[in-house]
């Protein structure tokens, strides 16, 4: 059995470094290794290093880990992730790599030099650990030539993407020699452990994502070359319009770098046949730009250029910077019409205009050119759409892409153009099967040799849509909907508008909480949206105080905070699994929860006053509460150094950049737990629902709430004052300040007197009300909604 406790990366560039930190995210030491500098820099000279000095001769891996706190973004999921970093260097260290269970080659894409490290890796590596390249399209075969027979059977490629921590795929590509064991193992490890999308590659030229991708790239921008679209004009119709990345396609490039992309490309070019050399040449003026070290972002300019405020795009014919401009046509007004991406895309592609022809002049040659690679470069059409949707962003894969703009109908345009049609899309379609995939109650199929087989579906990754599409939804509404998802567990799942909290999600949670309580063993409250929650509905509660209907918000933050108790106070566990923002009301629903189980990638915090208001569904008095439940039992409490915690996380409206770091603010605590792998969420948060309730849970005891008083809030003024004194707060951020320390102090009362949760709440409500009345709260309000970011009025 393969146990993976400590991991070598040799090659400490952005992408080996960028391994490293996502090995010692998930708590896997990992040793960093890199060549020797042949020159001292001025600053060494002057400390009176030489070429000697283990600080110079560890220089490059070095200075990657510090780098790695620089970066944006930011690499590590918490800063001291870095101390399970050793550096070292290729000639000193290779002892390092013998005790490691696996060690990553992120080199120079050079097979002599590859070829080379491993031949020194096979001679100090313990025999039976994992060796693998990082290579983005060498082959992967060749570079194991010549190795020991235990070597090449534990040798395979693992294509990460970058940025590692952030970017889902994980292509690995087996050799002929590689053993079965190892690559079953390095599948279940990298979507169990490193939390990744796992896709078996074929030993390609630049395997499946980056050959698929680098080709539509490219086809992007000799059509846009050909036809006279401007940079801009292409991204603005390439990106969200169509499902892709806001990046689009030239943003993306710049931020690729254009030197990493003619590499790429030229990679393709120099190991495919003659007919598909032409679409992987580079064009001549991008070789000018390469030449003249516009590469994008590294360099700040590239196919666009930003000055002051203005972000200008580059004239390929003069080579000149001018001002962008979207493409404007009726089929994009059209597409806005319709609901769902499919039908969206339906209406573009097909559109008789210049949006409608670049579209289809860029798609259908991706979906050709995949379908032909089809088998040549993976095992099926799922694992070519999983690639791009993992590796690219794509919301549709291509085959997914065929279906939504109809596979017959595109065919039949395709083939009045004059485009060649793979012969088993034609014999697909000639036997009756019209659609790439086909969904069946709940259960997907996807087509291959002549049949609809089972997407075998991993138990981990649950989908909600596919357990509605069973029939298992107990009660919906417009906000959220009830579903069965096996085993005695509810799952409550939010799908309004941004998931944002309104009166429809409020009674779903009282339901929900109490079906889950008579009938069920417990709920997890979940979904798979982009974010799991950003707060209150903003627009609802800024309209009723525009018309004075302040009963009217009274009444809806009581019915709030009651739902919070009794998602706190239930009888059977109530499990919150948040991930991506989970702000404001979206924090306040996890709070009180019996545990959280949130995804690696949870942004969680407090945000109330950047719109001018404080949290009102007992957001403070629990996050203040789960301080002191914290602290070990016997230790004396200091409920001041505590209530000014609390009082600056949400003063500062503080937001973690991981689960990881939302401990350190006593968002998740000791009773929560973390999940590496997004799609593993639903699943881990269930689990715990089970594992809480086999053993006895029981709803907490109420306790009453120690607080400061009148003393502490006396000492919380202080601080913020000097605050504003200082310029770090404006007048009005001082008033909310103001109002949010009396609720953490718990009003006038003795330092130490112990009140019940009530009364908290309702101290939370006065202030509540008494802020959304201000006019400057308004006013944040409306610039949150209308311009997305806070206002420091």
């Amino acid at each position: 059995m393969f146990q993976i406790q400590k991991a070598a990366v040799i090659g400490s560039g952005v992408m080996g470094a960028g391994i490293a930190a996502h090995l010692v995210n998930v708590g896997i030491p990992t040793v960093l290794l890199d060549i020797i500098p042949k020159t001292l820099t001025s600053e060494e000279e002057s400390m009176g290093l030489t070429l000697e000095s283990k600080q110079v001769r560890n220089r490059f891996s070095s200075s990657a880990v510090q780098k790695l706190f620089k970066q944006k973004p930011a690499p590590l999921t918490a800063k001291e992730n870095a101390t399970l970093i050793t550096v070292g260097n290729l000639e000193d260290d290779m002892r390092l790599l013998e005790d490691a269970d696996w060690i990553i080659e992120v080199v120079v894409e050079n097979l002599a030099i590859k070829k080379q490290v491993f031949e020194r890796v096979d001679c100090v590596r313990k025999k039976g650990s994992i060796v693998s390249s990082n290579t983005s399209g060498i082959s992967v075969e060749q570079m194991a030539e010549g190795r020991s027979e235990d070597f090449r059977k534990h040798f395979l490629g693992t294509h990460f993407f970058n940025p590692p921590r952030y970017l889902k795929l994980l292509e690995i590509i087996p050799t002929k020699t590689t053993s079965p064991e190892v690559l079953s193992f390095m599948k279940e490890f990298g979507e169990d452990v490193l939390g990744k999308g796992v896709v078996e590659a074929r030993d390609t030229p630049n395997f499946i994502a980056n050959r698929i991708g680098t080709y539509g790239l490219l086809v992007t921008l000799q059509e846009a070359l050909r036809h006279g679209y401007t940079f801009s004009e292409v991204d603005s119709v390439t990106g969200p319009l169509i499902g892709r990345p806001k990046s689009a396609t030239f943003r993306t490039l710049d931020v690729v770098g254009l030197d990493t992309f003619a590499h790429v490309a030229n990679n393709v070019y120099e190991n495919v046949e003659e007919e598909e050399k032409n679409i992987f040449k580079i064009p001549t003026f991008l070789q000018v730009m390469i030449e003249h070290k516009w590469l994008g972002s590294k360099t700040g300019k590239g196919f666009f250029i930003k000055k002051g405020k203005e972000i200008l795009e580059l004239n390929p014919d003069t080579l000149q910077y001018e001002a962008c401009k979207k493409l404007r046509a009726p089929s994009i007004e059209a597409s806005k019409q319709e609901k769902g991406l499919a039908n969206k895309l339906k209406v573009l592609v097909y559109g008789d205009d210049r949006a409608g022809t670049l579209l289809w002049s860029i798609l259908t040659p991706t979906l050709l050119y995949a379908a032909k690679l089809n088998k040549e470069i993976a095992d099926h059409i799922v694992a070519i759409d999983q690639a791009m949707k993992w590796g690219f962003g794509w919301e549709m894969g291509p085959f997914e892409t065929w279906d939504a703009i109809g596979v017959r109908q595109s065919v039949e345009k395709m083939r009045e153009k004059g485009l060649t049609i793979p012969v088993w899309v034609q014999e697909m379609l000639e036997n009756g099967f019209e659609t790439f995939y086909k969904h069946d109650n709940g259960f997907v199929y996807y087509y291959e040799d002549g049949a609809y087989r089972l997407l075998e579906q991993n138990k981990k990754a649950i989908s909600l849509r596919q357990i509605k599409e069973q029939g298992r939804v107990l009660k919906k509404n417009s906000g959220g909907s009830l579903i069965d998802i096996g085993d005695g567990v509810l799952c409550l799942e939010f799908h309004s508008p941004n998931n944002a909290i309104g009166m429809d999600i409020i009674q779903m949670i009282h339901f929900a909480v109490d079906e889950a309580s008579r009938n069920y063993k417990g709920l997890v409250i979940g979904n798979q949206s982009k974010n799991f929650c950003v707060g209150a509905n903003l627009a609802m509660m800024l309209m009723e105080a525009q018309d004075d209907n302040y009963f009217e918000i009274d009444w809806v933050v009581k019915q709030f905070q009651a739902a919070m108790m009794k998602i706190k106070y239930s009888p059977k566990p109530v499990v919150a699994a948040p991930y991506g923002m989970t702000l404001g009301g979206g924090a306040e629903v996890c709070l009180p929860a019996a545990s959280i189980q949130a995804s690696s990638e949870t942004y969680i915090g407090l945000v109330e006053v950047g719109v001018g208001l404080i949290p009102g569904g007992g957001g403070s008095k629990e996050l203040y509460m789960k301080h002191i439940n914290q602290l070990p039992q016997g230790v004396e409490v200091d409920l001041q150094k505590i209530a000014n915690k609390v009082f600056e996380t949400v003063a500062l409206a503080k937001v973690s950049t991981s689960a990881q770091e939302a401990f350190k603010d006593n968002f998740l605590g000791a009773k929560d737990a973390v999940s590496v792998n997004g799609d593993h969420l639903l699943y881990d948060a269930k689990q715990r629902v089970l594992a809480l309730y086999e053993a006895g849970y029981k709803a907490p005891v109420r306790k009453k709430v120690p607080v400061v008083g009148e003393t502490g809030y006396g000492t919380l003024l202080l601080g913020a004052q000097a605050m504003h004194l200082s310029g770090y707060i404006s007048e009005y951020d001082l008033v909310i300040a103001k109002q949010l320390a009396y609720v953490i102090a718990g009003g006038r009362v003795p330092y130490g007197t112990e009140v019940d949760e009530q009364y908290l709440l309702d101290l939370e409500r006065e202030a509540f009300i008494s802020l959304i009345k201000e006019m400057k709260s308004q006013e944040r309000m409306q610039h949150m909604l209308i311009k997305g970011k806070p206002l420091r009025n």
